[in-house]
């Protein structure tokens, strides 16, 4: 796993790169009260069988293409960052290599953003 994303740097990436693939692998009920903007939702139990999925499958059900093994900005948020660690693991046995943590999650963000 990469140096952590911290709250800085996520905003500086969600307002100037279009390569950041953002990945809230929290329950659909926790989304559903809000989320980090420009979020893709796949939630821990699906994240492997999801980058599983042939690219055609992949951009079909989460509407982005399928992130490349070497991405250069993938990264992964949850609550308070236990569970997209764990989502991490799982892709990195699957090949992807640069995938970051936004370790503060969506607790640094709502108490950051308001």
């Amino acid at each position: 796993m990469g140096k952590p994303v911290t709250y800085e740097e996520l905003k500086a990436l969600l307002a100037n790169s279009k390569d950041l693939i953002l990945i809230d692998v929290r329950e659909k009920d926790e989304v559903d009260k809000g989320r980090i903007p420009r979020s893709i939702h796949i939630a821990l139990g699906t994240v492997e069988a999801a980058f599983k999925m042939n690219p055609e499958a992949f951009q079909a059900t989460y509407g982005i293409p399928k992130p490349a093994l070497d991405a250069p900005e993938l990264v992964f948020y949850c609550r308070s960052g236990k569970r997209s660690a764990e989502a991490i693991s799982k892709v990195n046995k699957l090949g992807y290599v640069r995938v970051r943590n936004y370790a503060g999650s969506y607790i640094e963000w709502c108490s950051r953003e308001g």
